[in-house]
């Protein structure tokens, strides 16, 4: 019996049993699916998450004012004010923008509408640092932030709940009782990381401390923290270096810590690699219970066709050719069953992307390796049943 006759008769002998044959098949649908889902899911958690933090600008730095020094105490004192941001501004040749920000849930309103958001006192800086991009108008200029200008951008949610489809350009809003001149509407940008651009209002940093929340200190105008960017990506080390140079000789002790985007990158990215890797491997338990199935149930097969397989050898079958047609059905039930949880994972995948803001990537690899798992699974779970099926006494066989 040739290899094609062989296949022939090992998937006959499947059919003949579909319900069987399609539990058998059930672990290794599963595990497949499972492995495939979770490499595509992880990987697009992975990329969801770096693009997040990239969207608060290129090779960035946040700095703020520490709450405790290196012994532990508490530095009651420490703050960062405007006259550093400028001491950076003039000495950090590696700094390419900068952005001291102070913020404040304030009341706005137009005509009778009102609304509470965040108002973010900063400098033009902003922009690039943050990678905001302008809608319509301008944004504030240097000589706004030296003059205390009251001039307002408006993130596109705020623009649309205070004047609905009106152009807000050159009107006049209220800001705690103050006026400013709208000049300005961000592009729609969403939320990152809890922090909604389009919900917040931009105004001048200096009209924002010495108009609006009235805070003062001895040092200069105190601002919540900065951010910063770097001139590029090979950049960020000397950047946070000549920072921190400046910044102590300034103060005359460290106070202040430095936060760079691109480490906090790579800790999500080593995160989410090492969920994925465990769930991977919860996965994969899947296609070993598969496999065990596959091996019980040819086991039991090969008890209910004693008869069959002691005929075939009475005619002339060799033991190879009986271990070869058990071989060939556990690695049939083990690769169907494996393209069909591939079929599932993808149409898994496509649900999950149209739902939700996570993009999974579909792996050719992942799906090649777990079929191919699913396959040598099938082959070396079903060796034992082929082995004793190709080892039975045909006329013991033909007696039962």
């Amino acid at each position: 019996m040739n290899l094609l006759e062989t296949i022939d008769m090992a998937v006959k002998t499947l059919t003949a049993n579909k319900f069987r044959t399609a539990l058998t098949m059930l672990g290794m649908i599963i595990g497949n699916a499972s492995v495939i889902a979770i490499v595509a899911i992880g990987q697009g958690a992975k990329q969801f998450t770096q693009q997040q933090l990239e969207s608060f600008g290129p090779n960035q730095l946040t700095i703020y004012a520490s709450e405790s020094n290196a012994s532990g105490l508490t530095n009651e004192a420490a703050q960062l004010v405007l006259s550093d941001v400028e001491a950076i501004a003039n000495q950090a040749d590696s700094v390419r923008e900068l952005a001291p920000q102070i913020s404040s849930n304030l009341r706005l309103s137009y005509q009778e509408r009102s609304i509470d958001t965040e108002v973010l006192g900063t400098s033009p800086g902003i922009t690039y640092v943050r990678n905001l991009q302008l809608k319509q108008g301008n944004f504030f200029t240097q000589i706004d932030e030296q003059q205390n200008t009251q001039v307002a951008v408006l993130g596109a949610t705020v623009a649309q709940k205070l004047f609905n489809n009106q152009n807000p350009l050159e009107k006049t809003i209220q800001i705690n009782g103050l006026s400013f001149q709208v000049i300005g509407v961000m592009q729609i940008k969403g939320a990152s990381l809890g922090s909604n651009s389009d919900e917040t209002i931009y105004i001048p940093i200096t009209t924002m401390a010495e108009q609006l929340v009235g805070i003062k200190s001895p040092n200069g105008i105190p601002i919540d923290f900065l951010e910063l960017s770097a001139q590029d990506k090979d950049s960020i080390r000397t950047a946070a270096f000549q920072t921190t140079n400046i910044l102590t000789r300034i103060h005359g002790k460290k106070d202040f810590e430095i936060y760079a985007n691109k480490s906090v990158q790579d800790l999500m990215a080593r995160i989410t690699n090492g969920l994925s890797l465990v769930l991977i491997a919860i996965a994969s338990i899947s296609l070993l219970v598969g496999g065990i199935g596959i091996m019980n149930i040819m086991l039991v097969s090969v008890k209910e066709r004693t008869k069959e397989i002691g005929l075939r050898k009475a005619i002339g079958a060799t033991q190879k050719a009986i271990q070869t047609q058990f071989l060939i059905e556990s690695i049939i039930v083990s690769v169907v069953g494996g393209v069909i949880g591939t079929g599932i994972a993808v149409g898994g995948i496509l649900i999950v992307a149209f739902f939700s803001p996570l993009q999974p990537l579909i792996s050719t690899g992942a799906i090649i390796l777990a079929t191919g798992v699913s396959g040598s699974i099938g082959l070396i779970f079903g060796v034992i049943p082929a082995k004793q099926a190709s080892q039975l006494d045909p006329i013991a066989a033909l007696r039962s």
